[in-house]
């Protein structure tokens, strides 16, 4: 299926881009989304219309989602857990805890922003963990675990 992307999508194409992708993709995902639109003729030429409409709202999305990114830069998020004598969790610390926390803080951060490269952490220590807070943006903050003795 022929779709017209309306917002960059990562490892797809940027805005305006007329791209094939398997339907299902697009019919379960991008269109619900947003992010398409089939390309008809007449998709085509509202497309055009809009364009600079879509462009500047593309920009002012990147803007905010950099002025997030400088206040977050270098920022170390705390968080305490049930931890055995030997420093390994009882359980572990996902994207959802990162994000809630971040969010206690002050900062609009999903979950699905979270990037966890070596997985959920585990034992009480200090990681990096970057956040993709646009398709261009992406800040790394540092993750400090404590432990908590039951």
């Amino acid at each position: 299926m022929q779709i017209i992307l309306l917002d960059k999508v990562v490892n797809l194409g940027n805005l305006g881009e007329i791209v094939r992708v398997k339907d299902g993709f697009a019919r379960n995902f991008l269109i619900p989304t947003g992010r398409a639109r089939r390309a008809t003729a007449a998709a085509k030429q509202e497309f055009e219309v809009r364009r600079a409409e879509l462009e500047k709202a593309a920009l002012a999305k990147l803007a905010d989602a950099q002025a997030v990114a400088e206040k977050l830069a270098g920022t170390v998020c705390k968080l305490t857990q049930k931890a055995g004598v030997d420093g390994r969790l009882f359980g572990s610390v996902t994207n959802a805890d990162i994000a809630e926390e971040l969010v206690k803080t002050g900062f609009a951060v999903t979950k699905s922003q979270i990037r966890m490269p070596n997985g959920p952490i585990k034992t009480v220590s200090e990681s990096k963990v970057s956040i993709a807070l646009h398709t261009d943006v992406l800040v790394e903050i540092t993750v400090a675990v404590y432990g908590e003795t039951a």
